[in-house]
C-alpha cells in the first residue's frame, strides 16, 4: 500500500532501491570518509588580505551595470550584473527579509548557479527546493555550514518557499564547472568558504583531491554570472567515477535508476549533471553520517553507505563533467 506521506516518485525508489540495495548493505556500516577537500579549511595557504574598497564603480565584461564594492557585499540587495538573462526575481531572491533572511541571489547568485560552497538551485525541481527548506527549518538537514540556511529557513513563510523555489526551478541550468584531469593544480587558499588562487601563482601536486577554483578570481568576487569555475580532478577518476555512477561496481546501484538518464533528474529526484563536485561529495558525506535526513534521504542511505572517500571522489568528478 502507497504511504500517503510519500509521492509516487519517493514510492518508486523506496520499492526498489529496498530490494536492490539489501544486497549491498554489510553487517555493520563503516565510519564514512570525510571528503576533506570539499570543505574551506584554515590551513589551505596564507591568508591574502582582500584590497581597501576605494568606493568607486565597478563593471564586468557585457553588463550595463555598475556596483561598488559595498554595494557587491550587499546581503540584501546584492548585484544583478544581467537582469535580463533570467525571469523576474521574486523580492525573497532579490532582497530576503532584514536581518532575518539573505536574499538567495546574494549566495546562490540570480541565475541560481550559485558557487561551489552552496547548493546549486537552478534548475531543480519546485518541489525539492521547497522539501530541502523545510527539512532545514525542522532540523533534519544540518552539517557544517547549514547554520545560516537553518535560521533562514524558520523566518521563511511557506509563500516566500514557493516564490523562491517555482523562480530557480524555472531557470535552465547550464555548464558552471569544467572539469580537468591534472596532477598538479594552482596553489590555493580560503576567502571565508571559497577557494581562491593565490595571486602569486605556484603549483603543487593534486593528491587524492578536487580542487575547484573560479575561471576568473577577480570576477567571481564580483559575484559576475558569467564567470564560472574550473574542477581539477586526480587523472583517472572520471573514468573509474563513471564506472560506479553507470554500473554500481558491486556497491551501489546505477544512480541513473532515480535520477534519470544522463542524470538529468526524474520527476521530484533533482538533478546531478554537472553540479559541483564539492556539493556532490558533501551531500553523500552528509547522507552516510546521517547529517541530512527526511524520507527523500533515507532512501539514499543504504544506496551510499559502501562507498568510500576514493570512490566518492570519482563519482563528483564524473558527475561535475556531465552536461547539465
Amino acid at each position: 500500500m502507497l504511504d500517503p506521506n510519500l509521492n509516487i516518485w519517493e514510492e518508486i525508489m523506496k520499492t526498489f532501491i529496498s530490494i536492490v540495495a539489501l544486497a549491498l548493505l554489510p553487517a555493520a556500516a563503516a565510519a564514512a570518509d570525510r571528503p576533506d577537500w570539499a570543505f574551506p579549511s584554515k590551513s589551505a595557504g596564507p591568508a591574502v588580505a582582500s584590497p581597501p574598497d576605494d568606493g568607486q564603480a565597478k563593471h564586468v565584461p557585457g553588463s550595463t551595470k555598475s556596483y561598488t564594492q559595498k554595494e557587491i557585499d550587499s546581503i540584501n540587495s546584492p548585484p544583478d550584473w544581467f537582469p535580463n538573462e533570467h525571469p523576474p526575481t521574486p523580492n525573497i531572491v532579490a532582497h530576503g527579509k532584514g536581518d532575518m533572511v539573505r536574499a538567495c541571489m546574494s549566495c546562490h547568485l540570480p541565475t541560481g548557479y550559485g558557487h561551489p560552497e552552496n547548493s546549486r538551485l537552478a534548475g531543480s525541481p519546485a518541489a525539492y527546493i521547497i522539501r530541502q527548506i523545510d527539512n532545514f527549518r525542522s532540523g533534519v538537514r544540518k552539517g557544517e555550514g547549514a547554520g545560516n540556511m537553518v535560521k533562514f529557513a524558520k523566518y521563511m513563510t511557506d509563500e516566500d518557499a514557493k516564490a523562491a523555489a517555482d523562480y530557480f526551478a524555472s531557470i535552465k541550468p547550464g555548464r558552471w564547472t569544467k572539469v580537468v584531469e591534472t596532477d598538479t593544480v594552482p596553489k590555493t587558499y580560503f576567502k571565508g568558504t571559497r577557494r581562491l588562487q593565490l595571486p602569486d601563482g605556484g603549483k603543487e601536486a593534486i593528491g587524492n583531491r578536487i580542487i575547484e577554483v573560479p575561471q576568473d578570481p577577480e570576477l567571481v568576487e564580483l559575484r559576475d554570472t558569467h564567470a564560472g569555475f574550473v574542477s581539477y580532478v586526480p587523472p583517472g577518476s572520471v573514468a573509474k567515477g563513471e564506472n560506479i555512477v553507470t554500473t554500481g561496481a558491486g556497491k551501489t546501484i546505477p544512480c541513473a535508476i532515480c535520477h534519470g538518464q544522463g542524470l538529468k533528474g526524474l520527476g521530484e529526484v533533482p538533478p546531478l549533471a554537472g553540479r559541483s563536485p564539492g556539493t556532490i561529495a558533501r551531500a553523500i558525506y552528509y547522507i552516510q553520517t546521517g547529517d541530512r535526513g527526511g524520507p527523500s534521504v533515507a532512501l539514499m542511505k543504504g544506496v551510499v553507505e559502501k562507498l568510500t572517500g576514493d570512490d566518492v571522489l570519482a563519482i563528483s568528478a564524473y558527475v561535475a563533467s556531465l552536461e547539465p
